[in-house]
């Protein structure tokens, strides 16, 4: 790898690439850093053979990478991260830590070390389009069809009908739109919603995956058959992953979704919006008698154990990390973390709804923090995909990946 050039592995979504080339040209302006950043977008399996598979940030192939919390433990465990705790306690972020919500922070700090600075954030909600839910002539054809007001949904029964009430394919409007891809991790999330919204747990008292239970059972039955719902769901739900999903929606092709916040805050930014002003976020729907839940997954920049560019990494990293710039990223399409972008009069005239995340925060749950939770997800992924494509019962496939599961994950 050249000495004057520093590498950037990037989590590929259009806002989260311009935000990076302008924070990088930023900070050679204000610091006079005369070396070239080479910046890789990457789709999530990409990244993480890049980063993990292959060793890249513990052999010195990249400077800083963008981490998702569920590959932390793993990272960190392999020693493909630099502590960042010396760095911070000689010049710390602005207004570090309590700059941001504690459930920022949590994840990436192990015993006294820190293993990387919050980029980006915005647990799962339901997404929705306001304007089709306050249109009166949508109101008297929903009343007139189903004897009940039309109102956003609070349980997942209101979901499906509500869902199919607004499919309309000739319009190219869609009741929803899921992501479906099989890369390990949207499905893995929608399944844990899907079980958390019934009541169950992910883990049991002793920490490990336990999957084969009831309220999984009925959390996957549900997500087979809206996921085949041809009269509910988008015709390209199976291709699409999440920033598939979010621009499908930000065309106006989906009446709602369940997705990450931000996706919603995207409409109102991107040239692309086809929504902006149109759009609003609730908790994620639940079965009657249990609550909604969110999940806590964000994004981290951290600096690789085998740079030989750690104290210019964390500059850039520390400089990213600014009010400014946490704002500025927010304005490029993604979701800032720090608490004063949360509350920011200017970022809220733009997005109404970008408050909520507080809210939002205070129902989120965490996967588990496994250094091998990339495979379980995997297995996790597997069940969910043999629910879909085949008509086996979900309790034998559930069944099945349990004995996979505890042949690995050991207390």
């Amino acid at each position: 790898m050249a000495n004057d050039t520093i590498r950037i592995a990037v989590r590929k979504f259009g806002p989260f690439e311009s935000a990076m080339q302008k924070f990088w040209d930023g900070f050679c302006a204000e610091t006079g850093c005369t070396l070239k950043a080479e910046m890789a977008p990457m789709d999530l399996d990409d990244l993480h053979h890049a980063i993990l598979g292959k060793q890249g940030l513990k052999n010195g192939d990249w400077d800083i990478a963008h981490v998702v919390t569920d590959w932390l433990f793993e990272a960190w465990q392999n020693g493909a991260l630099e502590n960042l705790q010396p760095y911070i306690a000689q010049n710390a972020p602005d207004d570090f830590p309590d700059g941001w919500s504690a459930s920022l922070r949590d994840m990436q700090q192990f015993g006294g070390s820190v293993a990387g600075l919050p980029f980006h954030d915005g647990p799962e909600c339901l997404i929705y389009r306001k304007d089709l839910f306050n249109d009166a002539t949508e109101k008297k054809n929903f009343e007139a069809l189903h004897g009940k007001p039309l109102t956003v949904p609070k349980t997942w029964d209101d979901f499906k009908t509500i869902a199919r009430f607004f499919n309309r394919p000739k319009d190219n409007l869609y009741g929803t739109v899921f992501a479906g891809l099989p890369d390990g991790h949207n499905t893995v999330f929608d399944f844990c919603l899907q079980l958390w919204t019934r009541g169950g747990n992910l883990t049991d008292d002793k920490g490990l995956v336990r999957i084969d239970t009831a309220a999984a059972a009925e959390g996957l039955t549900f997500y087979r058959d809206i996921l085949k719902d041809k009269s509910a769901v988008h015709p390209n739900t199976m291709q699409y992953e999440s920033v598939a999903t979010g621009m499908t929606f930000a065309r106006g092709e989906a009446a709602m979704m369940v997705n990450w916040f931000g996706f919603a805050s995207m409409c109102e930014v991107i040239d692309e919006s086809a929504v902006k002003g149109k759009v609003d976020i609730v908790p994620i729907p639940c079965t009657a008698g249990n609550q909604s839940a969110s999940l806590n997954v964000y994004w981290l920049y951290t600096i690789g154990s085998g740079s030989k560019h750690k104290q210019t990494a964390y500059d850039f990293i520390r400089y990213c990390t600014t009010h400014r710039n946490d704002k500025l990223l927010t304005l490029e399409g993604g979701i800032g973390c720090r608490i004063s972008t949360w509350r920011d009069s200017g970022v809220n005239a733009i997005i109404p709804y970008y408050h909520k995340l507080e809210q939002l925060h205070q129902n989120a749950r965490s996967l588990p923090q496994k250094a091998n939770w990339a495979q379980i997800a995997k297995l996790i992924d597997e069940a969910v995909l043999n629910a879909i494509d085949t008509d086996k019962p979900v309790t034998e496939l559930l069944a099945a990946a349990q004995h996979k599961i505890t042949l690995i994950d050991k207390p």
